[in-house]
Order: C-alpha cells, then sequence, then structure tokens
C-alpha cells in the first residue's frame, strides 16, 4: 500500500526559511514601519503576548508584495518535481492565512493552505494536529527548517529539512526518511550587510585635522576612533535602511542582490547585528566626548528619519544627505578637538549638494521608464530640474571656497593666497566631472564610493591637497625637517 503513496502524497511546505528565503512576520513589520510607523511600533510592543493576533495586525498594517520575495530555488525544484508526478503542493506556516494564500496565489500552488488566524497561531504541534487532520498520520511529506518543526516531521511520511537544523539528526536516528536542502543563506554576508566598503565615506572626518595641519600622532588617534564610531553608526543606519527598503531593492536591477532583499541574510540575524553595531557606537562617541555623542546621535536621528520618510521627499532628501555628510565634518572636529571655519562647513555643504543631485541624477538616467524610481520622489523628468540643482550647488561651494581664503584663520594657515585661489582650478574639475558623468549615468550609485575608486578624481584632490600644502609652507617644513 505504501508504495502507491509517493506519486499522490501531498508536499506540504512551511513558508518561512524554508520555501521564503525570508520571514513574513519581519517583513510585514519592516513594510509596516515604513507605511505607518507609529501603528506598527504599537502593535509590536502591545502584541508580544499574542502572535497570532500580532501577525494579523501587522499583516493589515505593512502591505507586502509576497511575489517579489525571494523563494528557495531547491525547495521550487522540488515543487516542480512533486507537481510534475501529479501531486498536491500545500503552504502550511504558522504566518498570518492572509499572505500564505496570496504567495500560494502567487506560485501557483493549492488552495488549499495552513495558517494563523487572528486567534489561532498555527505552530508546532497545532501545525501538526492540523496536517494529521487533514492527511492522516504518515499520509504527507513536510519541508521545514527549524526545531519546532520537529513536531510534524514526526508525523510525516518524509522529512525535509531546509538548512542544518540539528533535531533533524533525532529523526534520521529513530529511521525515519530525511531529505535535506541547502538553505541558501550565507551567514559571512551580514558583514556585507553592514556595508563596510561605505566606511571610506567617514575619511571626512579627517577633513578639520588637516585644515589645522594637527599631525599630532594623538590627535590622528582621537580621529580613527571617531572614524570607527561613526563607521558603526552609519552601518546601523544602513542595516534600518536596507529593512524599509525591500521592495525597492528587490525592485532594482542591482540592489536586489543585497543581502536582506536576496534572502541570502535573515532579516532577525541584520536586525541583531544593525542593533549591535549602534550600541558599540553610541558607547564609542561616550568615551571621546559628550559633544561628539551628541553628534553621533543626531547623526543617527536624522539618518533614521531620512530612512523612514525624508528619502521619499523631493530636494529635501538631497539637503538630508548634505547635511549628514556635513556632520561627518563637525564630528571630526570633536573627536579631534580642532576648529572648524564656518566657511569650511559652508563649503562642504554646497559640494555635498551637489553630490546629492550626481546621486539622483545617476539613478534616474539608468531607469528603465518615465515613472518615478521606487520609493524615490524623482523619475527620468526631473533630470533637468537635478542638473539645474547641481551647478547651483557648484557655484556655491567655489564661492565660498574664495571667501574662505580672506579669513583671519586662512590667512594664518596659507600665507601664500594665490595658491589657494589656484586650487579652485581643480576642484572645479572635479565637481562639474562628478556632475557630467552622474548626467549620463556612467558612476555608480554612490558618488562618494564612486570617487574614492576614480583614479582621475582622486588625482585632481591631490593636486588640491599639493597645493594647499604649498600655501601652507609644510612642503618646505617637512624638506627642512628630512634634511636637517
Amino acid at each position: 500500500m505504501d508504495n502507491l503513496k509517493p506519486a499522490k502524497t501531498p508536499l506540504v511546505l512551511d513558508v518561512d526559511g524554508t520555501f521564503l528565503r525570508t520571514d513574513l512576520l519581519f517583513e510585514t513589520f519592516w513594510a509596516g514601519l515604513g507605511q505607518n510607523p507609529v501603528a506598527t511600533l504599537k502593535a509590536a510592543v502591545t502584541g508580544l503576548r499574542d502572535p497570532a493576533g500580532l501577525k494579523a495586525r501587522l499583516a493589515g498594517l505593512g502591505r507586502v508584495r509576497t511575489n517579489l520575495m525571494p523563494v528557495n530555488e531547491d525547495v521550487m525544484a522540488a515543487v516542480r518535481t512533486a507537481r510534475a508526478e501529479g501531486r498536491e503542493v500545500v503552504l502550511a506556516s504558522a504566518s498570518n492565512e492572509v499572505l500564505v494564500r496570496q504567495l500560494a496565489r502567487d506560485h501557483g500552488l493549492s488552495d488549499r493552505v495552513f495558517a494563523s488566524t487572528g486567534t489561532r497561531n498555527l505552530k508546532g504541534e497545532a501545525k501538526a494536529t492540523a496536517l494529521v487532520g487533514a492527511f492522516g498520520e504518515g499520509g504527507f511529506d513536510y519541508a521545514g527548517n527549524e526545531a519546532t518543526d520537529i513536531a510534524i516531521w514526526t508525523h510525516a511520511r518524509r522529512a525535509i529539512v531546509v538548512g542544518d537544523e540539528a533535531s533533524a539528526k533525532k529523526l534520521e536516528a529513530s529511521g525515519k526518511p530525511v531529505i535535506r536542502i541547502d538553505d541558501g543563506r550565507s551567514p559571512g554576508k551580514v558583514l556585507k550587510a553592514l556595508r563596510p566598503h561605505q566606511w571610506v565615506k567617514n575619511v571626512l572626518l579627517f577633513v578639520p585635522l588637516l585644515a589645522a595641519h594637527d599631525f599630532a600622532l594623538s590627535t590622528i588617534l582621537l580621529t580613527l576612533l571617531g572614524m570607527a564610531a561613526f563607521s558603526l553608526a552609519a552601518s546601523s543606519i544602513y542595516v534600518v535602511n536596507d529593512l524599509l527598503d525591500l521592495e525597492a531593492d528587490r525592485l532594482h536591477v542591482k540592489k536586489r542582490h543585497r543581502p536582506f532583499a536576496s534572502g541570502a541574510v535573515p532579516i532577525s540575524r541584520g536586525m541583531e547585528a544593525g542593533l549591535a553595531a549602534g550600541m558599540l557606537a553610541v558607547l564609542i562617541a561616550l568615551w571621546l566626548s559628550p559633544a561628539f555623542l551628541g553628534v553621533i546621535l543626531l547623526y543617527m536621528t536624522l539618518s533614521l528619519a531620512y530612512s523612514l520618510k525624508l528619502k521619499r521627499m523631493r530636494w529635501i532628501d538631497i539637503a538630508v544627505l548634505a547635511s549628514l555628510y556635513t556632520l561627518r565634518v563637525v564630528a571630526g572636529a570633536f573627536a579631534s578637538g580642532e576648529y572648524v571655519s564656518g566657511y569650511l562647513l559652508v563649503f562642504i555643504f554646497p559640494a555635498f549638494l551637489t553630490l546629492g543631485c550626481v546621486k539622483r541624477l545617476t539613478e534616474v538616467t539608468l531607469a528603465a521608464t518615465d515613472e518615478r524610481l521606487p520609493g524615490r520622489g524623482y523619475g527620468k523628468p526631473d533630470r533637468g530640474d537635478l542638473l539645474n540643482v547641481a551647478v547651483l550647488g557648484v557655484a556655491a561651494a567655489l564661492i565660498n571656497w574664495f571667501l574662505y581664503s580672506f579669513t583671519d584663520q586662512a590667512r594664518a594657515l596659507y600665507p601664500t593666497q594665490w595658491l589657494i585661489w589656484l586650487c579652485l582650478v581643480p576642484i572645479t574639475w572635479w565637481l562639474v566631472r562628478m556632475v557630467r558623468l552622474g548626467y549620463a549615468g556612467k558612476m555608480d550609485h554612490d558618488p562618494i564610493v564612486f570617487a574614492l575608486r576614480d583614479k582621475r578624481g582622486i588625482g585632481l584632490m591631490l593636486i588640491v591637497l599639493a597645493l594647499m600644502f604649498q600655501a601652507a609652507g609644510l612642503w618646505a617644513d617637512w624638506t627642512g625637517s628630512l634634511i636637517g
């Protein structure tokens, strides 16, 4: 009799971490946080003791596109095989029923689903009871991925274990047929989710040190420590930003490969890593100085507001980006104890306002249609306006550089004033080049990361530094000290 079952025995799939390389509860939480943050946070806090009710409320608050969510391709291969054999493929999940039904329709699976309702959490023994009641003892194959699934595997004909769940070894020892499938997760990509390649942006903390010509080892070490704190703070926000942007990233030709969007890293693991990075950043900042801590907290608050709302507001988003870069310079001043001229900050802000426009120019230029970009307020028709604002930013930056040269600080630091004026040539060349490349769509989606890898641009910046050192007489001082 058992030999007649295989072709007709239904294949039952868990959803979170099994059929999907993500978790519907966390997906709806982050979608809700982006769409209705106050109600979502309230639901999360009040629903901790009512999992079924929490899942139902979040499913209503966080509208998600289940058809975009990453599927485990090896599990999908098993689904195709089961269909070819004429077997029913059924989803059975502790996630909310509305979402599970939606997911089943997306992939053409059975209309019969087993899932949580607003009053019943279908997990562990509850799921086992429902499946045995529907298919009988040993009347189904079940695919799951975690310890709670042991309650279902023991009643299934065959256990399909996705990932390396240790409890499955007991099933094998008991003689239960076990099939193992890789979960496609990559723990090492947690570091990638923190975007360490973006930490190079925090070299901006060295601007006050360079401007003051203070190269004492103690100053450098304090600035390096501040850079580490800022990098960790930025990483915590990158995690939040990526989790809020899951749907937009999955619609993007490149960003869909990001760790959370692709399912390579579990959302829960990312949340843990982001929280740890943020807490460590605050501890380092607290050790450095209260002022530096204040800048870090302001940066994180403004970044969070940007991720939640401001990045979808035209022009405001670019101003916020410029402010976040300017805060790095302020943070460098507080970390090292150096004074920063207001003119220098006023030069930096419009320069980064220009780069913010370049970032959006690149995105809209590379867009496939004239529609507004997912999660952004711009589309191809905005290229002209973005170009105009970028040019205004270039002009404002150059004017403020020129005005800075007349300040008492500049006169004291750079006696050969005309060389500071000469710096305007490579600075103009660099800024105009960045705008031109962005308008043509010929750079990375992050202009700062592009600039730090662009050999020609780096060459122009080195010319600026050489002229500044010459204007300050530092070359003569260093040459004299070497000869002496």
